[in-house]
Order: C-alpha cells, then structure tokens, then sequence
C-alpha cells in the first residue's frame, strides 16, 4: 500500500450531557480525525485524547503537533504490504501513543476495504456481535445516580460502571446496591486513590463488584500489586497499560486480574492485539474502554471488541448516549439484550458523514506527494 496522502481535522462536537470523572467535567470535545489516502482508497482513524493532560500526558493539542510535526511527515510516500507494518516506522518517535493509534487505525480501514472484508475479521475477531456495559460520570446525588442506572438498565446494558472519587463513593454504591442488589456492576476510579487509603478501599469488598478499575496512580503498577492482596474485589489496570510488555509486568506482579484496553491508549489495533495475546495467555480477560469517542473511534473498538480475548462487557455503547447526530451512518444502535452486531461493510463498516463533518471542522491539514508538500 502506498500511502499516498494524509489529512488531520479537528471537530467539536458537544456531548448531550456533561460527563464527569474524578479528574474533571467534560461536555465540549475537541476531536481529532486522520483520513488517510492509500492506493487511491481512504480509510479513517480517531485521535482519542483528552482537551486536558488529565487522563495521560496527552492532548488534542500536543497530538497535533506530534502528527503535523513527524507522524504524518513520515508516513506519507511510504509503502507497507499491511497496516501491522506501520508501527516500526513510527517507533522513531517516542510515546504519543493515541497520536500513533489514529494514524496506523487508519491504514487499518483502508487495508480491509482493499481486501473487501470487513476490519474486525481482518483483525481476526471472532465474535459477529459484542456485549455492552455502559460507564456513568459522578452524580449530583445518590437518588439522581440511581434514576440514571434504571434507565440504562432499561436499554439492556449488561454491566453498569460508575465513576467514583473520593467523597463520592461509598454512598453512591450502597445507594445503587440497595435497589440493584443483582446486576454485574464495577467502579472506575482514574487514580484517584492512593495505596494509603487500602483500608478505605477494602470496602468495596462489601458491594460484591466485578473490579475497581485504575484506583491508584496512573503509571504506578507496583503500588497497585501491593494493593491487590489487601482487598478481594478484582483490580482493573488501565492508565497504567500501555503495551504489552506493561501488561506483562502488571500480571506477573499481581497488580491486576482484569485488563482495560483503549486503542489509544496502546497505540493502536496492532498493540491491542498483542495485549490481548497476552492476557489470553494467562487467562486474564480483558474488555474495551471509551474515551468519549465519536462514531469513527467507536466503530474502530468495535471492530476490536470481537478479537476473542475480549470476554467482559466493555464500554462501547450506542451512538445517541452522547451525541445528537454522530459523525457515522447508520448510528451505533444497542440491541434490546445489550449487544451490537458487528457490521458486514467493508472496512469500518459504517459510511462516514462528510457533510457533517466538514460542518464540525474547526482546522485542517493535510499532506500529499513524496515530497511531504502540506497545505
């Protein structure tokens, strides 16, 4: 494949409703798009960063820069069999990981159009549909918390994970167990925890949860091998993975018995495939977190959510949870018995809206030619 050219946007795109975790409130999202021109065919891939550095160390900002700067200057003009060789041409460049994730998911598009098969079985998924969980930001209260689990519940979401901080935990828990002492529910901390507060954390014993995901520092794996034997609930790592060797690490340590994976987060579909080759190996399952993605992002971690490490409800959830129009057709629709189908389109699988997406672009950039020329 000759990659021929490459073009950045940048979107905003406003959520439906504010979403808050333990670092901040998100509504107004920055969006970052790679449309990538390959052998005269044009896949898509999503930058997945944060507006902030509250998440990682990356922004929609600094992945600008990255990809303006060396990633797409590097790419363009280059000839790769598969979008699985792309990665070492980009391991000049350190770090960056949701940079490089956008620019190779992208080559991965094109490649299974060219094929004409759909992304996930090129990726070697398995699975024709996916089981959905669906992540709920910090509440007001517990009594607005507890409304908000019923009407998810209602779309046949089948696991429910509540964001937690300290002061907001606890009592939002036991006011959520109390009216759904039955459903498979988790808790998601995003380091804000510290391994002083072990006994404080020992508590969520008591909820009969499926994990607490992240609960100590971001990039920490040692403290949490510490915590794990101190508590019997299952600790999920996900700021912390950034590879597979990282994972390796997290397991063999005992600092984790369950595996989140973001295709940003590891730098795209080729790490997620190992990281998932290796938690199968030690038969630790793993499942697919969001980071508020629009329709391009989401269809790409559905097309991962069917490779067969993935056996927990992950966070892929339907389109209209947080947008009023996405940026793909069809919508990503929930079944009534909280799945989704894999879709039988070439490539995503989804026909991407251009109209609105030239109507959300704030700024573009593209690159064309060997010569790298940029406009």
């Amino acid at each position: 494949m000759k990659i021929e050219g490459v073009t950045l946007r940048e979107l905003r795109m406003r959520l439906n409703a504010p979403f808050e975790t333990s670092f901040g409130i998100t509504q107004d999202r920055r969006i970052l798009l790679i449309e990538m021109l390959a052998d005269g065919v044009t896949g898509w891939g999503e930058i997945t960063t944060l507006e902030s550095p509250s998440y990682n160390s990356e922004t929609t900002d600094t992945a600008w820069h990255i990809i303006s700067d060396f990633l797409a200057p590097l790419v363009v003009g280059q000839n790769v069999s598969t979008a699985a060789e792309l990665p070492p041409l980009l391991e000049p460049i350190r770090g960056h990981y949701m940079a490089k994730a956008g620019v190779e998911n992208a080559l991965w598009d094109v490649e299974a159009q060219q094929r004409s098969m759909p992304l996930w079985k090129l990726l070697g998924g398995t699975r024709e549909e996916i089981t959905c969980g669906v992540s709920l930001g910090i509440r007001e209260n517990p009594q607005s918390l507890v409304k908000k689990v019923e009407e998810e519940l209602s779309c046949g979401y089948q696991r429910i994970k509540l964001k937690i901080k300290p002061g907001k935990d606890l009592n939002f828990l036991t006011a959520v167990r109390n009216v759904f002492p039955n459903i498979v529910l988790s808790v998601d901390a995003n380091s804000a925890y510290r391994l002083k507060d072990a006994d404080h954390l020992r508590k969520f014993d008591e909820f009969d949860l499926l994990m607490i995901e992240q609960p100590l520092e971001w990039d920490d794996i040692y403290s949490h091998a510490l915590l794990q034997p101190k508590i019997r609930t299952a600790i999920c790592l996900d700021e912390c993975i950034s590879n597979d060797r990282h994972v390796i690490g997290a397991i063999e340590s005992g600092a984790c018995k369950i595996v989140n994976i973001k295709l940003g987060r590891v730098g795209g579909h080729t790490s997620a495939r190992k990281v998932q080759d290796v938690c199968r190996e030690r038969k630790v399952p793993v499942w697919c977190g969001g980071m508020l993605e629009s329709g391009v992002g989401r269809a790409h971690n559905i097309a991962m959510s069917t490779l067969p490490g993935f056996t927990l409800p992950g966070d892929v959830s339907a389109s209209q949870r947080y947008w009023s129009q996405d940026i793909i057709e069809p919508p990503v629709d929930v079944g009534p018995m909280g799945t989704i189908t894999a879709p039988n389109g070439f490539g995503l699988g989804y026909n991407v809206n251009r109209e609105l997406i030239d109507r959300l672009t704030v700024r573009t950039r593209s690159w064309r030619d060997a010569a790298y020329a940029s406009s």
